[in-house]
């Protein structure tokens, strides 16, 4: 059949879209990029907060409608909103042919199958179950940028977060196998490696006893084709000094952190179900600076949890602006059903939660803009993502800079060079959020 793959949310469902086109691709059916053009429409959902729960809503909806105005026999919905809402999406939505849980989606080619039988089929394994399918997967960012799955489910609780529910308890993917799937990856031509989880630095505590993951990136470093390996979803207080010195000794690892902290406020991260203190993240934050000079931090907040006052507001805003995060997004709160931050008292209006949101964002940008100032003069080391129509000016991007959630490097040359090439870049301005270089050397380094 020909399909045609939407897949919505986290860069962690995206790894999961990636398994089940190669599966669908093993199987004989044909991708398409013409979703008018398509037999099958499969919708890889989310659900991790309201608007992403109405993003993928809105897909699934119009994904019906090519029943009436395309081609599609057979529409199936899997990933967190069909885990999560089953018997809705059957009641509400009769065109759907089959729904997938997250811990189901290596069972997508048999459901296809059975739905073009005239069967509607619901499969939902145990969340305690990995799904490893033994299928190269089909790489759909780009080729010489890849993300490395390395655990599935959380075990944390927060108290606003319903991942637990909908993905299941922590489980690592064996090393060997992801050293295998770094491996495939890099022969395919990937040259940087983003790892992911939802939190990565518990990575191996199930399997082995201990936290692997200074292991796992000293194997990985080993890996010939592999020149970045970047971390994200390190939460605060599983980091080690071991990873530390990974990260100091390893020249491949970007000196790159993403650090969900959500709140400054002590009270606040106590009512969140959060595990560190304001103290704790200062002395980290610190440690990190020191330890590992010129690191990038990222961050994300939640503003206008259950029951935040002003003053824990302002102490939030306090923390940003002593802090100086190198990178920021900042979330409203979310209430969602079945979590017991949706049943505490002070739930707040949703115009004050966007008003708390503006504010630090204002505040960070400021910060983020006075950043990018300081680095007009700095050479870097970057890659090559694309070229500007009609210019001599590339797209790249540098180890501070994450895929699709941070800024860019902009690089004058008149030499020729092609995506995923690394060249020197001498940093001559900024503008907002993103550099502007120039090349300074004649030749690609890598």
């Amino acid at each position: 059949m020909r399909v045609y793959f939407i897949s919505l949310g986290c860069d962690k469902n995206l790894v999961d879209s990636e398994y089940m086109l190669g599966l669908l691709s093993e199987a004989g059916h044909t991708l398409t990029e013409d979703e008018a053009e398509a037999e099958a429409i499969i919708v890889n959902t989310c659900c991790f907060i309201h608007d992403a729960k109405k993003e993928s809503i809105e897909a699934v909806l119009e994904a019906a409608g090519y029943k009436e105005t395309g081609k599609c026999r057979i529409l199936l919905v899997t990933g967190c909103l069909a885990q999560r809402y089953q018997s809705e999406i059957r009641a509400e939505i009769p065109e759907v042919d089959a729904v997938l849980g997250t811990a189901s989606f290596d069972e997508i080619v048999t459901a296809l199958q059975t739905a073009e039988q005239g069967t509607k089929p619901e499969v939902y394994k145990e969340l305690d179950y990995l799904p490893l399918p033994g299928v190269k997967r089909i790489n759909t960012t780009c080729g010489y940028t890849a993300y490395l799955k390395i655990a599935e489910g959380c075990e944390k609780h927060c108290t606003y977060c319903i991942i637990p529910s909908i993905r299941g308890r922590y489980r690592s993917v064996p090393m060997e196998r992801v050293l295998a799937e770094a491996c495939q990856l890099a022969a395919d031509g990937a040259k940087e490696l983003i790892l992911v989880a939802q939190e990565t630095t518990l990575y191996g505590i199930d399997l082995y006893g201990r936290k692997a993951l200074p292991e796992l990136l000293r194997k990985l470093c080993a890996l010939e084709g592999i020149e970045w390996i970047r971390l994200l979803y390190c939460y605060p207080e599983e980091i080690t000094e071991e990873l530390i010195t990974v990260m100091k000794e390893e020249p491949k690892i970007c000196r790159y952190l993403d650090l969900p902290i959500q709140h400054a406020a002590d009270t606040v991260l106590k009512r969140m179900g959060r595990r560190t203190t304001k103290k704790e993240l200062t002395a980290l934050i610190r440690k990190l600076r020191k330890e590992l000079p010129g690191i990038v931090l990222r961050t994300s907040l939640i503003t206008g949890f259950p029951g935040e006052t002003l003053e824990e507001h302002e102490e939030l805003l306090s923390f940003v602006e002593k802090t100086r995060f190198d990178r920021l997004g900042v979330f409203t709160y979310s209430k969602e059903e079945d979590t017991p931050a949706a049943a505490m008292k002070g739930q707040i209006a949703e115009k004050e939660k966007r008003r708390r949101q503006k504010e630090l964002m204002q505040l960070q940008q400021k910060i983020a803009f006075e950043n990018a100032q300081k680095r007009i003069g700095k050479r870097y080391t970057a890659l090559i993502e694309g070229k500007l129509p009609q210019e001599n000016v590339y797209l790249a991007r540098t180890y501070m800079d994450a895929p699709n959630i941070d800024g860019y490097l902009f690089v004058e040359s008149e030499e020729r060079y092609e995506s995923g090439e690394f060249v020197k870049v001498k940093v001559t301005g900024a503008k907002g959020y993103d550099l502007m270089g120039v090349n300074t050397e004649k030749k690609k380094i890598i």
